[in-house]
């Protein structure tokens, strides 16, 4: 098929991803949207969620992101990522723990910076969960 998608997904790190793909879903910030070739160009921030690249109609990679941005243009779409996780690398049973532990953070929190910091995990850990189900 010659209508592949090229994909870039850049971490502060390095290139995470370079590939071609049939379609890729983003995370958006309004919800999740699928990125065929030929998609008309768009800018979009990115919430905590997987990437999913599909390619010969199966998906091929799941690639966790804790937020960044998306542009589509004629050339591709290019993901930069604040931080990006295989979810293939993820451990459920330390995510679970890190979620405990933000939980008891929340509880013992003494500031509005504190509360509003734990709360913030957790709601990033939950997500990695889902990811991970």
């Amino acid at each position: 098929m010659d209508d592949k998608l090229a994909l870039e997904l850049v971490s502060p790190e390095r290139l995470l991803v370079s590939a071609e793909a049939d379609m890729v879903v983003v995370p958006g910030s309004e919800g999740d949207f699928g990125v065929l070739s030929g998609h008309a160009p768009v800018i979009s921030s990115v919430r905590p969620g997987v990437i999913e690249v599909h390619d010969e109609d199966k998906e091929t990679e799941r690639i966790f992101i804790t937020g960044g941005f998306a542009e589509v243009t004629a050339e591709g779409l290019t993901v930069l990522a604040e931080e990006a996780i295989p979810v293939a690398e993820m451990d459920r049973e330390d995510l679970e723990q890190r979620l405990r532990n933000a939980e008891e953070d929340l509880e013992d929190a003494e500031t509005d910076e504190a509360t509003h910091r734990a709360q913030a995990t957790i709601a990033l850990l939950t997500e990695m969960l889902k990811a991970v189900a």
